[in-house]
């Protein structure tokens, strides 16, 4: 399995992304083309399971913020299984408890997790298995930037943590723009 793989299954009731890497700018990508898609065809329910990811990063929790946006602007929801403390901790500190349900007390799931996480299947991003191609450097830096924007954007707490590190990815961008021209 390579670190942008996701197994994933839509099932009736959700999208079911199963992050078995650590959760990060390589493979957040995949995750924003899978929901995305999931959304644009009426889904409205996406459960990120988390319980074998070793970590997550400050990416991969912008595009899980963005998504639980997304997803609640079109009237469904973001959720997140099994997270490890850690991951929890995570996510709570920057704020995505406020716009996802992260490890609920009783979710739908939790009489048949194990024969969902069975029907998963391997999504590999760099193999162009996803919706769309892999990105290109321009491409990535810009995913980069807009998940931080994302978690700049949620609270005071955030933007000052964030602000430094969205300038210095801006500045970056703009030289990554420069040299591809």
């Amino acid at each position: 399995m390579s670190e942008t793989s996701l197994p994933h299954h839509r099932f009736d009731d959700c999208l079911w992304i199963r992050c078995a890497n650590r959760g990060s700018f390589i493979n957040s990508p995949t995750l924003k083309s899978l929901a995305e898609s999931y959304l644009n065809d009426g889904g409205t329910c996406v459960v990120v399971d988390l319980e074998v990811c070793p970590g997550v990063d400050s990416t991969f929790m912008g595009t899980l913020a963005a998504l639980a946006r997304k997803m609640l602007a079109a009237g469904g929801r973001a959720m997140v299984a099994s997270p490890t403390q850690r991951a929890r901790a995570a996510m709570e500190n920057l704020g995505l408890d406020m716009l996802m349900e992260i490890d609920p007390p009783h979710p739908f799931w939790e009489n048949d997790v194990q024969a969902r996480r069975e029907q998963l299947v391997e999504v590999d991003a760099e193999a162009g298995e996803t919706e769309t191609a892999p990105l290109n450097e321009v491409d990535r830096s810009r995913h980069v930037l807009e998940a931080h924007q994302t978690l700049r954007s949620m609270n005071e707490k955030n933007d000052e943590t964030f602000g430094y590190v969205c300038e210095t990815l801006e500045e970056g961008l703009k030289r990554k723009e420069q040299e591809n021209k």
